[in-house]
């Protein structure tokens, strides 16, 4: 499974990549909005994990940038920001899931597992219905 990771800490952002690495995930990484939204419209990933505070360009704008062109990815928001309203806003915009910084790693695979899962035997499902 190939991963877009977009983080702009550094540290953390390694520290994700090593972990989702280990894991048996590819991992391409981003470090702002603009090479994000660039790398998400040309690559063929199967999931983006997304910060929203972004250098360049917010995350939010990436993934609304992404759901008007038409780019379904399934997209796990990682961010700092836990009001419910940013919640609320983000899942309108398009995402499929939401996970809180500070997080365990393993709430993370576990939930970017599952969504790779939903979105993989869904693809399947409409297959057999065509």
């Amino acid at each position: 499974m190939k991963i877009l990771l977009v983080e702009d800490d550094t540290w953390l952002c390694s520290r994700l990549r090593d972990d989702l690495s280990r894991k048996g995930y590819v991992v391409d990484v981003a470090g702002n909005g603009v090479d994000a939204e660039q790398l998400g419209t040309r690559g063929p990933y199967d999931a983006v994990i997304l910060d929203l505070g972004l250098p360049q360009r917010s995350g939010l704008e990436v993934l609304r940038n992404w759901r008007t062109r038409g780019n379904s990815v399934p997209v796990l928001i990682l961010t700092a920001r836990s009001a419910w309203h940013e919640k609320v806003e983000v899942f309108g915009a398009g995402a499929d899931d939401y996970v809180a910084k500070p997080f365990h790693i393993e709430e993370l695979c576990i939930r970017l597992g599952a969504l790779l899962r939903r979105t993989f035997d869904a693809r399947i499902l409409s297959g057999l219905e065509s």
